[in-house]
């Protein structure tokens, strides 16, 4: 019996090593990366400008809390406010405490405001993590009802509908904030409406509301730029970032601009391993890898790439609903039963993952070559014609 809690169901795999965009298990088998450590692994695996400044900063130093200064993470927060027009950084460990920073930075800023219940909308089908106040967010009633009660102070509504933020607006004096991401990862891969966020922009001004984002998975480059919202050319008071920044080292941060900025002060929020020396190392060879040779601009490429091969291989293309997603956030909504898609493409020798119960979730890194991109693609595209053939067949 093992003793680890089952808080997971683990494929029936274990890798040994990785490099670039493949990993090898314990018999040597490889394996092509097309989910990335659900979209960390953006440089792949064990990249050499990670690997170089991590070990460098273990021979040196690894932690002495926050009491005292850290001298990469000031070298973080600069490069991450200069390349991202942001003010303040605060580091963490995740996503989930990222986006717990950005709720208790809103019910602060609604306070400041003599807002004593202080409201913030969310989105249908949103995930913000699984930690209390990130679940209580996110929206996915499954995952929420075995920690019930919820905590109070959020109010949904559904995606790219204006009108019910209106509506909202007109009924709730209580709204301090809008929480979203615009990229919806555990959602389905679905990219809100670019209008619709403009105009959302525009709506917090008029009332003063912070709009934050969870970049947690789009951004580091994932999205055809540094961050997706530079994309997208709504610029949020808040944003919250993980996964990708350390490229496997656990790091998070919840940046901030403008009022949203000055909110928070000492004592008010803090982590003891935040923003360490290790996570910090880490993160600015990720960022300076991206900027310095652009992956970003990769990820359109490796995304025709990938569903060109798809399309070629593709023996049933009634099976594909939609394909959605923006960059390297490709999402393929299939319109049958996706149960056998992931066990299927293990076999196969490629890792990909299922979301929002039937579509098939890529997140391959910025490294790949157009050529393992077409493999993916089309490898897809086979395991998707068997799952399809049995499902055909079953009785």
């Amino acid at each position: 019996m093992s003793s680890l809690m089952p808080t997971y169901r683990p494929l029936p795999v274990a890798f040994q090593r990785g490099e670039g965009a493949y990993l090898y298990d314990s018999q040597n088998r490889r394996y092509l990366d097309g989910v990335s450590g659900i979209a960390v692994t953006n440089l792949g695996h064990t990249h050499p400008a990670v690997t170089e400044a991590v070990c460098e900063q273990m021979h040196t130093l690894t932690h002495t809390s926050n009491l005292y200064r850290i001298a990469p993470q000031e070298m973080l927060g600069t490069l991450l406010t200069s390349a991202t027009g942001m003010e303040q950084v605060f580091f963490c460990n995740s996503g989930a405490e990222g986006n717990e920073a950005a709720i208790k930075l809103a019910r602060r800023y609604g306070h400041e405001r003599g807002i004593d219940i202080p409201h913030i909308i969310v989105l249908d089908a949103a995930f913000h993590g699984r930690t209390m106040g990130a679940l209580a967010a996110t929206g996915n009633q499954k995952i929420q009802q075995a920690f019930e009660p919820m905590l109070t102070g959020f109010v949904r509504a559904p995606q790219d509908d204006l009108a019910a933020i209106y509506a909202i607006a007109e009924r709730n004096p209580n709204v301090v904030a809008v929480l979203l991401e615009p990229i919806q990862g555990e959602g389905g891969v679905r990219q809100l409406d670019t209008d619709y966020l403009m105009q959302l922009r525009a709506l917090c001004d008029q009332n003063g509301w912070l709009l934050m984002f969870d970049e947690v998975q789009s951004g580091n480059g994932r999205c055809g730029a540094l961050y997706a919202f530079q994309r997208l050319g709504v610029t949020p008071d808040v944003l919250v970032t993980a996964k990708g920044l350390g490229n496997g080292i656990p790091i998070g941060a919840c940046m901030a601009r403008g009022a949203a900025a000055k909110v928070l002060g000492p004592g008010d929020h803090g982590t003891t391993y935040g923003g360490n020396f290790i996570a910090c190392s880490a993160a600015i060879a990720v960022i300076n890898t991206l900027a310095n040779e652009r992956l970003w601009t990769r990820a359109d490429p490796i995304r025709e790439a990938t569903l060109a091969g798809f399309d070629a291989t593709l023996k049933y293309p009634d099976v594909v609903t939609e394909i959605r997603g923006l960059g390297l956030m490709i999402g393929i909504e299939l319109s049958i039963p996706c149960d056998g898609i992931v066990a299927t493409a293990l076999e196969a020798g490629l890792l990909v993952n299922v979301t929002a119960g039937n579509t098939v979730r890529l997140l391959p890194p910025l490294i790949m070559s157009l050529a393992d991109a077409r493999i993916l693609g089309s490898g897809v595209a086979e395991v998707v014609n068997t799952v399809y053939s049995n499902f055909e067949a079953s009785p």
